[in-house]
């Protein structure tokens, strides 16, 4: 054997040794690695599969809750409804207490609407927007069916110009002031909405007419030219 040959045939076997040693030493280490990527990634294969099955589930529930809606079949809405917001999974236990909340209004029950309303703005667990969707509902139920106050006490918080649902709420409230006999407070506020050029055309146009009755009745000032 050569030189060469020989210091090679050292080498192997030293590297041989070290790889001995070395698995000796760490391979339990390697082994459990291995087997925790392998189940790690079982896992999450199956937990996606999991949360696909259970949002595709309620959302089918929650489809079959509308075409109840659709079809006058109230009551078994609401019970399919209450069934989804106890066991639905991701947003639809949110989206059933709204949906839930519309339908009663629907029935005629504008007091349990408004409750329902009410107590998901008050759930600190849901997102804000969504709270703050709900006080816009309640209010404008309780436009026809409470106070100035009421409505006030929900979405006067919401008027402000920072608000991005700020043509609603002062909507909301100019509709509240005219039914309570405010009408320069009416006024103002549909003014608001037709000055700011970000509102949706149609709350522009349905400010306008507001106006326009307000001053033709003479419940708000008119307008001067230039």
């Amino acid at each position: 054997m050569t030189d060469d040959g020989f210091f090679r045939e050292v080498n192997e076997e030293l590297r041989s040794d070290k790889v001995k040693a070395f698995w000796k030493r760490h391979g339990s280490l390697l082994i459990g690695g291995v087997v925790a990527i392998v189940v790690g990634t079982a896992a999450f294969s199956f937990y996606e599969y999991w949360t696909e099955k259970q949002a595709s589930q309620s959302g089918d529930k929650f489809l079959a809750a509308l075409n109840l809606v659709r079809d006058g079949k109230n009551d078994e809405a609401l019970k399919t409804l209450d069934e989804l917001e106890k066991d639905g999974y991701g947003a639809y236990p949110v989206l059933a207490r709204m949906r839930a909340a519309g339908v009663l209004a629907q029935k005629g029950d504008n007091a349990g609407a408004v409750v329902a309303f009410d107590k998901v703005s008050a759930d600190t667990s849901v997102p804000q927007a969504v709270r703050d969707l709900a006080k816009l509902r309640a209010a404008f139920i309780l436009v026809d069916t409470g106070s100035y106050e009421d409505v006030a006490t929900r979405v006067e918080s919401l008027s402000s110009d920072a608000s991005p649902m700020r043509h609603s709420a002062r909507e909301a409230l100019g509709l509240a002031a005219w039914k309570a006999g405010r009408g320069a407070d009416s006024a103002k506020l549909f003014q608001q909405i037709s000055d700011d050029k970000t509102a949706p055309a149609n709350v522009r146009q349905f400010a306008d007419t507001m106006l326009d009755m307000l001053r033709s009745t003479g419940a708000a000032p008119v307008a001067k030219a230039g």
